[in-house]
């Protein structure tokens, strides 16, 4: 009887490894630099590094409840775009519900916030509901929004990055790296200051 060798494909294996990323995130990110320090260069893709100072992309978010908002239509508040892996998984979750649990700081800072992924607004609405989220999700299946903001898409997961808006439509500050835990207080600190 011959023996057969299966060779996963170089597609499974980085499928694999996306979903292993995604669903183990909990993990503490290496330090990043300051968020005012990254420079704004181009990628090698075509995509660009947002950095202080820079204007935001002017994108429509599509929410999980349908709605469209224009990013520039929030001019006047500050206003947080935030990039996570996937609804409902054990980092993604810690970082939503610090931000549902600093709600009443976060409002009392004028911050609107909007958390980004890729998931369908099916997935969005019953994290929003299984975890009492008072913001919006927005769909980006596509990755149109994540493409804009240049975050790194990995199989079909965004990288966990942050970014926030200042009253006047530029970026305040940036962080390509965040713990998940300690993301509601770095952000509130940076709204205030």
């Amino acid at each position: 009887m011959a023996t057969m060798i299966v060779r996963p494909s170089l597609a499974l294996l980085l499928a694999l490894t996306s979903l292993t990323v995604a669903c183990n995130e909990t993990s503490t990110p290496t330090p990043a630099p300051s968020a005012t320090t990254a420079a704004h260069s181009s990628q090698g893709d075509g995509t660009v590094t947002l950095k202080a100072g820079d204007p935001a992309p002017d994108v429509t978010l599509k929410l999980h409840d349908g709605k469209e908002v224009k990013l520039s239509s929030l001019a006047g508040k500050q206003v947080l775009v935030y990039f996570y892996p996937k609804d409902d998984t054990p980092g993604c979750t810690v970082q939503a519900e610090g931000l549902r649990d600093g709600w009443t700081d976060i409002q009392a800072a004028g911050l609107e916030v909007f958390g980004v992924s890729t998931q369908g607004a099916e997935s969005h609405t019953a994290f929003i509901d299984k975890y009492k989220l008072p913001f919006p999700l927005v769909v980006d299946e596509d990755g149109a929004i994540a493409r804009a903001f240049g975050v790194p898409v990995r199989g079909v997961f965004a990288s966990r990055q942050s970014f926030l808006i200042g009253k006047d439509g530029k970026i305040k500050s940036t962080w390509r790296e965040v713990d998940p835990k300690e993301h509601a207080a770095t952000v509130l600190a940076a709204a205030k200051s």
